[in-house]
C-alpha cells in the first residue's frame, strides 16, 4: 500500500490505550499477506512472525493512542471525561473528536477561570445533546474517544493526529513487506497500552524472550522556538538512534550497529537522547534475563497534540535502517 494511504488507514483507525480492537485488525489485515503466523495476546498486542534461522529479533511499535474516556454525563447533556496517557488540556481545547461508533464532538471548557491554567476537571465534550438522555442515547460511560483532526501531507512533511505511534507502525507494515530474505527470527510487535505504561510490551517479550530488540516510536525534538531541550533530534536530520531517555539506556552494542549501518548504507542519522519519557524499550529491555535492546525514533513536533508533524526523509531513513537492521546477520547471545 502506498505510505501515504497506509498512513491515513492507520491514523483513521479507532484504538486509544485498552481499545486497540480496531487498529490491531487493520494491522492484521495489512500485514497477513507477509507474515508466516499472526497471533495476539491477552494483553492486545499483535504479534506477526516471519521465520529464520537467526537469533530472535524483537521490533516493536505500540499502536495504541492518546484518547478520551467517558465518566459523567450531567443533565444539559455535557460529558465529562478522564484521559488516557499523557494529554494537557491547554494543548486539547476546541478539537473535534470521534468515538468508535461514529458519533462526533468537540472539546471545550467551562466559560470561568482563566484559559493558560484550565485544568481537566474543567472541561467537557460538546455532542450538541440538549439533555443527559439524549447524551446518554449517543455514548455511554466508558465509551473512547480520540482527535478527529486530518492527516494530510505537506510538502517534505506530514501533520497528522497520532503520528505518534501510528508512523512507526505504518514503517514495521513496509519492512516487513519488503522483505525477501530474513536470517533472523523476526517478530514485529504491535502493542497495546504503551501510553498509560507500556503494559503490553513487557507481557509480549516475556513471551516472544527475544535476543535483540529496537522499540520504534517518535521522539521529542529540540528545533522549535523556545526550545527546552528535551530532547537532541531535528526534524529533517534522519533515522534518530536511541541512546537513552528515563526509561532506558540502549545497550552500546545495539547503538554501535545501528550506527554503523548506517554509515555503511549512507542512511541519514542523529543520536537520541531524551531527558524525560520513554518508549516500550524501557519494558523490553530487563525482561527475564535482559534483552540487548536499542531504538529507533522518529522525531515529531508538538507530540500528543492533535497535530503532529515529522519528516518524510526522517520516515524513510527510519524505513532504511530497520531494514538493515534485521536483514542483517547478527551474532548469537551467549547465555
Amino acid at each position: 500500500m502506498e505510505e501515504m494511504k497506509l498512513l491515513k488507514t492507520l491514523v483513521a483507525a479507532h484504538g486509544p490505550s485498552g481499545d486497540e480492537a480496531d487498529i490491531r485488525g487493520v494491522i492484521e489485515e495489512t500485514a497477513r499477506p507477509y507474515a508466516d503466523e499472526i497471533t495476539s495476546d491477552v494483553m492486545g498486542n499483535l504479534i506477526v512472525h516471519k521465520r529464520g534461522e537467526g537469533p530472535k529479533v524483537m521490533l516493536c511499535a505500540h499502536m495504541d493512542s492518546i484518547g478520551l474516556v467517558v465518566t459523567h454525563v450531567e443533565k444539559e447533556g455535557f460529558v465529562r471525561f478522564g484521559t488516557l496517557g499523557g494529554i494537557a488540556p491547554q494543548e486539547m481545547l476546541y478539537t473535534p473528536v470521534r468515538f468508535r461508533s461514529g458519533v462526533r464532538g468537540v472539546i471545550a471548557r467551562e466559560e470561568k477561570g482563566d484559559e493558560e491554567k484550565v485544568k481537566l476537571q474543567n472541561c467537557y465534550l460538546d455532542l450538541g445533546a440538549g439533555s443527559r438522555e439524549e447524551a446518554l442515547s449517543m455514548v455511554s460511560l466508558g465509551d473512547t474517544a480520540v482527535y478527529d483532526t486530518p492527516c494530510n501531507r505537506n510538502g517534505a512533511y506530514v501533520v497528522s493526529p497520532y503520528l505518534d505511534n501510528r508512523i512507526s507502525c505504518a514503517i514495521l507494515l513496509q519492512v516487513l513487506a519488503g522483505l525477501t530474505d530474513c536470517p533472523n527470527d523476526l517478530y514485529l510487535v504491535f502493542t497495546a497500552q504503551e501510553e498509560v505504561g507500556t503494559r503490553g510490551a513487557k507481557t509480549a517479550a516475556w513471551g516472544i524472550d527475544p535476543d535483540y530488540a529496537l522499540a520504534v516510536d517518535v521522539t521529542d525534538v529540540e528545533d522549535t522556538p523556545g526550545s527546552q531541550r528535551y530532547g537532541t533530534a531535528r526534524l529533517g536530520g534522519g533515522a534518530a538512534i536511541k541512546v537513552m531517555d528515563r526509561s532506558v539506556i540502549c545497550h552500546a552494542a545495539v547503538v554501535e550497529r545501528l550506527k554503523h549501518l548506517s554509515q555503511e548504507e549512507g542512511i541519514p542519522f542523529q543520536m537520541d537522547i531524551m531527558r524525560g519519557g520513554g518508549t516500550d524499550a524501557g519494558a523490553v529491555h530487563t525482561t527475564r534475563l535482559g534483552v540487548l535492546t536499542g531504538g529507533v525514533s522518529i522525531p515529531c513536533r508538538y507530540i500528543h497534540t492533535p497535530v503532529e508533524m515529522a519528516s518524510w526523509k526522517d520516515i524513510q531513513a527510519c524505513r532504511q535502517l530497520l531494514s538493515a537492521f534485521v536483514t542483517g546477520k547478527l551474532p548469537p547471545v551467549e547465555g
